[in-house]
């Protein structure tokens, strides 16, 4: 299983099982989407989607919070690019990158765990987040899974 997870070197041959390829396409869409739609509409993603009370900050806080936001976004998209290059040309990265999404976006929980966000109500991005969730755990199940 660690050679699959960390091959001697990253070429085309996958060895996992052909879902994860469709899963980890799935959460590469989603992640650019995300990243593209924080850069366009970070404010409303951040009231809306992530339920952050942004007026009732000062103006200039709230104009960092979004260009943080932004920021974040931009990460978004070059992971995302990322992704669609192991698609495209180092298939044998995607139990590597599923591991390392995964540690990402558990990583992030913790964080928020000891510095929480103040969200206003129940933000739907909860779902969002439980669905990527989802696709990592079960897509790097399927991609250390080896076919016969």
């Amino acid at each position: 299983m660690f050679e699959l997870l960390l091959p001697k070197s990253f070429d085309n041959n996958y060895r996992g099982h052909k879902l994860a390829l469709w899963l980890f396409g799935l959460f590469t869409l989603m992640k650019c989407v995300i990243g593209v739609n924080s850069i366009i509409n970070g404010r409303a993603v951040m009231t809306g989607a992530d339920g952050i009370p942004l007026d009732t900050y000062p103006v200039a806080a709230a104009q960092s919070f979004v260009a943080l936001w932004a920021l974040l976004g931009l990460s978004h998209i070059i992971i995302g690019a990322l992704c669609v290059f192991a698609l495209v040309r180092y298939r044998s990265m995607v139990p590597f990158l599923f591991a390392l999404l995964l540690l990402q976006h558990l990583g992030g929980r913790v964080v928020v765990q000891f510095i929480p966000l103040v969200t206003t109500g129940a933000p739907p991005a909860f779902v969002v987040n439980l669905i990527q969730l989802t696709l990592l755990v079960f897509g790097l199940g399927l991609s250390l899974w080896r076919r016969r």
